[in-house]
């Protein structure tokens, strides 16, 4: 039954809880004391929002929703809830015992979800998904399907010839990936009821796929490179960050930061918090194994990537390890810090020195690649990719630009 509207329900508080699906939302309505007051279903367009949301507030003062599933089919929900002013909660599913005990129903998972959101059980904000991330996100998507289809690619080539004619394993095998598919791209197979012919069809098929598939993941990469680059210059600035991995955590955050609370909830989302695990006597953490293991596996490449190649990073491993701390503790306590300046630039992004500029300031100022690299006692190369934008690096930018500008007010 639909809800009536009168001066009660004017002054009466609500709070809505929906449940997502393709085609159809289940949404429930209780009161700021628990009592349901009704359940009811919207279809997913336009009007089925506006339906749903009508509905909410004839029951009085809608003072928060909380929607399951707001990064898949309960996106669109949000963005009209969020565009009409309302308060909009991401919730969770439910525990497996919740289920078990008071069973699995659209109704049951609505109830549940509008008393999540009044408990303050459910109290994240959603992820807006209305600029350049999002974007990225989805970018993303056919990066990442286009590099794991390539692998499987290669590994079928890998494999077909565990079984080919002998000549033509012969031929083949011993060749790296790239020359291997180079070699077999350009076969002219003959008679296809030869073996060694339709081997050689099926080579040159894969090997013209994994070709395609190489040059979309190359067009991909670049315009990835380009949109986190404006998306967040500083944290592609910071060490042993890439575009992918600057996309990941781009991501995980969404286009609203903001709605991370602080930064312990940050390291908590990617799994890199520490979890108690005391008991007793027994004062210890355990591994914390939930949370974003995409944002996990690109806090670990960071702190790899820095433990090779930074010098504080090597230094402080170096004192670690001679506490006892094996490399595997050494990278968990690195990817927590990491995490807290991760954080900061995706809250807080300092400005920096873009290099293209610095290149346009150099040129006007008559100086030299060379004169630079002496100077501040580096390579003209990374002079060179740092200007060109192949290189993200923010000290150095940073110090490159307070010795340029000194040199031109000289």
């Amino acid at each position: 039954m639909k809800g009536t509207y009168s001066m009660s329900n004017i002054e009466r508080v609500v709070i809505g809880g929906v449940d997502t699906h393709k085609d159809v939302h289940v949404a429930a309505v209780i009161d700021d004391r628990g009592k349901i007051l009704d359940v009811s279903d919207f279809p997913t367009t336009i009007t089925g929002y506006k339906e749903l949301l009508g509905w909410l507030r004839s029951f009085g003062q809608l003072r928060r929703v909380g929607i399951e599933g707001t990064g898949s089919y309960g996106v669109g929900l949000y963005q009209h809830l969020a565009g009409e002013g309302v308060d909009v909660v991401e919730v969770n599913r439910q525990n497996r015992q919740n289920r078990r005990r008071r069973g699995k129903s659209d109704p049951v998972d609505a109830e549940a979800a509008a008393r999540a959101a009044l408990n303050g059980e459910a109290s994240g904000t959603p992820k807006s998904q209305d600029g350049v991330v999002e974007s990225i996100r989805a970018l993303r998507v056919a990066f990442t399907s286009a590099r794991d289809t390539r692998t499987r690619v290669a590994l079928q080539i890998r494999d077909l010839l565990v079984n080919a004619p002998h000549a033509l394993r012969a031929e083949i095998e011993p060749l790296s990936t790239e020359h291997r598919v180079a070699r077999c791209a350009r076969f002219r197979p003959g008679d296809l009821t030869d073996p060694r012919e339709a081997t050689k069809l099926s080579l040159r098929s894969l090997a013209r796929r994994y070709e395609s598939l190489t040059a979309e993941m190359k067009e991909l990469s670049d315009v990835l490179d380009r949109l986190t680059l404006e998306a967040n210059p500083a944290l592609r600035a910071a060490r042993g960050v890439g575009p992918d991995v600057a996309a990941i955590l781009l991501v995980a955050a969404g286009d609203n930061p903001e709605r991370l609370r602080n930064e312990s909830a940050f390291a908590a989302m990617c799994g890199v918090s520490p979890v108690e695990a005391s008991s007793g006597k027994t004062v210890r953490h355990r591994l914390n194994r939930s949370g974003n293991r995409q944002a996990n596996n690109a806090l670990w490449r960071i702190a790899v990537v820095r433990i090779a190649h930074d010098e504080e990073t090597r230094i402080y491993a170096a004192r670690r390890t001679a506490e006892g701390k094996s490399r595997r503790e050494i990278i968990r306590c690195l990817k927590r810090h990491i995490a807290r300046e991760v954080f900061a630039h995706l809250t807080h992004p300092q400005v920096v020195p873009v290099g293209s500029q610095l290149r346009v300031e150099r040129n006007a100022a008559k100086i030299s690649l060379t004169m630079v690299s002496n100077e501040l006692g580096t390579y003209p190369l990374r002079i060179s990719r740092l200007e060109r934008g192949l290189d993200h690096d923010r000290e150095f930018a940073e110090r490159y630009q307070a010795w340029l500008r000194a040199k031109i007010a000289a």
